[in-house]
Protein backbone atom coordinates (compact mmCIF):
# COMPACT_ATOMS: atom_id res chain seq x y z
CA UNK A 1 0.00 0.00 0.00
CA UNK A 2 1.57 3.12 -1.19
CA UNK A 3 0.83 6.33 2.02
CA UNK A 4 -0.13 9.28 0.74
CA UNK A 5 1.56 12.64 1.83
CA UNK A 6 0.14 16.33 2.28
CA UNK A 7 2.29 18.51 1.11
CA UNK A 8 1.12 21.48 0.92
CA UNK A 9 2.09 24.26 -1.91
CA UNK A 10 0.37 27.05 -0.29
CA UNK A 11 1.20 29.36 2.99
CA UNK A 12 -2.20 28.20 4.37
CA UNK A 13 -1.43 24.81 5.22
CA UNK A 14 -2.66 21.48 4.26
CA UNK A 15 -5.82 21.76 6.59
CA UNK A 16 -6.70 24.54 3.50
CA UNK A 17 -5.79 21.82 0.48
CA UNK A 18 -7.45 19.53 2.27
CA UNK A 19 -10.59 21.36 2.24
CA UNK A 20 -10.35 22.29 -1.79
CA UNK A 21 -9.27 19.08 -2.27
CA UNK A 22 -12.74 18.33 -0.64
CA UNK A 23 -14.85 20.40 -2.70
CA UNK A 24 -13.16 20.31 -6.21
CA UNK A 25 -13.02 15.99 -6.23
CA UNK A 26 -16.16 16.09 -6.71
CA UNK A 27 -16.42 18.17 -9.71
CA UNK A 28 -13.80 16.34 -11.35
CA UNK A 29 -15.33 13.43 -11.08
CA UNK A 30 -18.42 14.57 -12.20
CA UNK A 31 -16.20 16.12 -15.29
CA UNK A 32 -15.26 13.15 -15.75
CA UNK A 33 -18.12 10.96 -15.96
CA UNK A 34 -19.90 13.91 -18.10
CA UNK A 35 -17.29 13.30 -20.93
CA UNK A 36 -17.40 9.41 -21.03
CA UNK A 37 -21.63 9.93 -20.67
CA UNK A 38 -21.09 12.56 -23.38
CA UNK A 39 -19.09 11.05 -26.26
CA UNK A 40 -22.06 7.73 -25.57
CA UNK A 41 -24.38 10.26 -26.51
CA UNK A 42 -22.18 11.47 -29.31
CA UNK A 43 -21.63 8.50 -31.09
CA UNK A 44 -25.36 7.38 -30.57
CA UNK A 45 -27.53 10.26 -31.50
CA UNK A 46 -30.12 10.03 -34.44
CA UNK A 47 -32.38 12.65 -35.76
CA UNK A 48 -32.68 15.45 -37.98
CA UNK A 49 -30.46 17.78 -35.93
CA UNK A 50 -27.80 14.41 -36.06
CA UNK A 51 -24.83 16.68 -37.38
CA UNK A 52 -25.10 19.87 -35.00
CA UNK A 53 -25.72 18.04 -32.05
CA UNK A 54 -22.79 15.51 -32.95
CA UNK A 55 -20.54 17.90 -33.49
CA UNK A 56 -21.74 20.23 -30.20
CA UNK A 57 -21.15 16.64 -28.20
CA UNK A 58 -17.66 16.87 -29.14
CA UNK A 59 -17.32 19.94 -27.71
CA UNK A 60 -19.16 19.35 -24.76
CA UNK A 61 -16.91 16.25 -24.31
CA UNK A 62 -13.52 18.02 -25.07
CA UNK A 63 -14.63 20.42 -22.67
CA UNK A 64 -15.93 18.85 -19.58
CA UNK A 65 -12.34 17.07 -19.90
CA UNK A 66 -9.91 20.51 -19.97
CA UNK A 67 -12.44 21.50 -17.26
CA UNK A 68 -11.33 18.03 -15.10
CA UNK A 69 -7.80 18.21 -15.80
CA UNK A 70 -7.61 22.55 -14.33
CA UNK A 71 -9.57 21.34 -11.78
CA UNK A 72 -7.20 18.28 -10.72
CA UNK A 73 -4.44 20.06 -11.34
CA UNK A 74 -5.26 22.75 -9.07
CA UNK A 75 -5.57 20.11 -6.06
CA UNK A 76 -2.11 18.39 -7.24
CA UNK A 77 -0.84 22.00 -7.17
CA UNK A 78 -1.87 22.25 -3.42
CA UNK A 79 -0.06 19.12 -3.06
CA UNK A 80 -2.84 16.60 -2.92
CA UNK A 81 -3.13 13.71 -5.07
CA UNK A 82 -6.55 12.67 -7.12
CA UNK A 83 -8.06 9.83 -7.69
CA UNK A 84 -9.74 9.88 -11.03
CA UNK A 85 -10.02 6.63 -12.02
CA UNK A 86 -12.36 4.55 -14.02
CA UNK A 87 -13.33 3.00 -10.86
CA UNK A 88 -13.97 5.89 -8.62
CA UNK A 89 -15.79 7.79 -11.15
CA UNK A 90 -17.95 4.77 -11.84
CA UNK A 91 -18.75 4.49 -7.70
CA UNK A 92 -18.89 8.17 -6.91
CA UNK A 93 -20.47 10.04 -10.20
CA UNK A 94 -24.27 10.61 -10.09
CA UNK A 95 -25.97 8.20 -12.21
CA UNK A 96 -25.99 8.80 -15.72
CA UNK A 97 -29.37 9.31 -17.36
CA UNK A 98 -27.67 8.93 -21.21
CA UNK A 99 -29.23 5.88 -22.73
CA UNK A 100 -27.09 2.77 -23.81
CA UNK A 101 -28.19 2.71 -27.84
CA UNK A 102 -29.31 4.88 -30.20
CA UNK A 103 -31.55 8.05 -29.32
CA UNK A 104 -33.39 10.65 -30.74
CA UNK A 105 -31.31 13.74 -30.83
CA UNK A 106 -34.00 15.74 -28.27
CA UNK A 107 -34.01 12.59 -25.63
CA UNK A 108 -29.85 12.89 -25.61
CA UNK A 109 -29.81 16.78 -25.70
CA UNK A 110 -32.20 16.50 -22.55
CA UNK A 111 -30.19 13.83 -20.81
CA UNK A 112 -26.73 15.80 -21.37
CA UNK A 113 -28.40 18.58 -20.31
CA UNK A 114 -29.50 17.00 -16.90
CA UNK A 115 -26.04 15.28 -16.38
CA UNK A 116 -24.44 18.97 -17.25
CA UNK A 117 -26.91 20.08 -14.13
CA UNK A 118 -25.83 17.48 -11.78
CA UNK A 119 -22.19 18.86 -12.20
CA UNK A 120 -23.23 22.46 -12.06
CA UNK A 121 -24.91 21.57 -8.64
CA UNK A 122 -21.41 20.15 -7.61
CA UNK A 123 -19.53 23.24 -9.13
CA UNK A 124 -21.61 25.42 -7.47
CA UNK A 125 -21.66 24.13 -4.39
CA UNK A 126 -17.42 24.19 -4.58
CA UNK A 127 -17.98 27.62 -5.79
CA UNK A 128 -19.74 27.99 -1.87
CA UNK A 129 -17.46 26.11 -0.10
CA UNK A 130 -14.46 27.78 -1.23
CA UNK A 131 -15.62 31.68 -0.19
CA UNK A 132 -14.28 31.33 3.05
CA UNK A 133 -10.56 28.64 2.77
CA UNK A 134 -9.10 29.28 -0.97
CA UNK A 135 -10.15 32.24 -3.41
CA UNK A 136 -7.92 31.09 -5.92
CA UNK A 137 -9.58 28.28 -6.52
CA UNK A 138 -12.90 29.44 -6.01
CA UNK A 139 -11.73 31.06 -8.92
CA UNK A 140 -11.33 28.31 -11.07
CA UNK A 141 -14.50 26.52 -9.90
CA UNK A 142 -16.01 29.68 -11.21
CA UNK A 143 -14.40 29.71 -14.60
CA UNK A 144 -15.54 25.98 -14.89
CA UNK A 145 -19.24 26.94 -14.23
CA UNK A 146 -19.07 29.71 -16.57
CA UNK A 147 -17.91 27.30 -19.90
CA UNK A 148 -20.40 24.25 -18.49
CA UNK A 149 -23.23 26.94 -18.48
CA UNK A 150 -22.34 28.03 -22.25
CA UNK A 151 -21.98 24.06 -23.15
CA UNK A 152 -25.74 23.88 -21.62
CA UNK A 153 -26.77 27.09 -23.32
CA UNK A 154 -25.58 25.77 -26.81
CA UNK A 155 -27.35 22.40 -26.10
CA UNK A 156 -30.65 23.37 -24.70
CA UNK A 157 -30.97 26.21 -27.65
CA UNK A 158 -31.74 23.23 -29.51
CA UNK A 159 -34.96 22.08 -27.69
CA UNK A 160 -35.84 25.60 -27.83
CA UNK A 161 -39.23 26.44 -30.14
Amino acid sequence: MTETKTISMTAAGPEASAGTAQFLTPVVLGLQALAVNGKQAHWNVRGTNFIAIHELLDQVVANAQGFADLAAERIVALGLPIDARVSTVAEKAAPTTVPAGFTPWDEIVRAVVTDMDVVIADVQAAIDGLDETDLTSQDVAIAIKAGLEKDRWFLSAHLAA
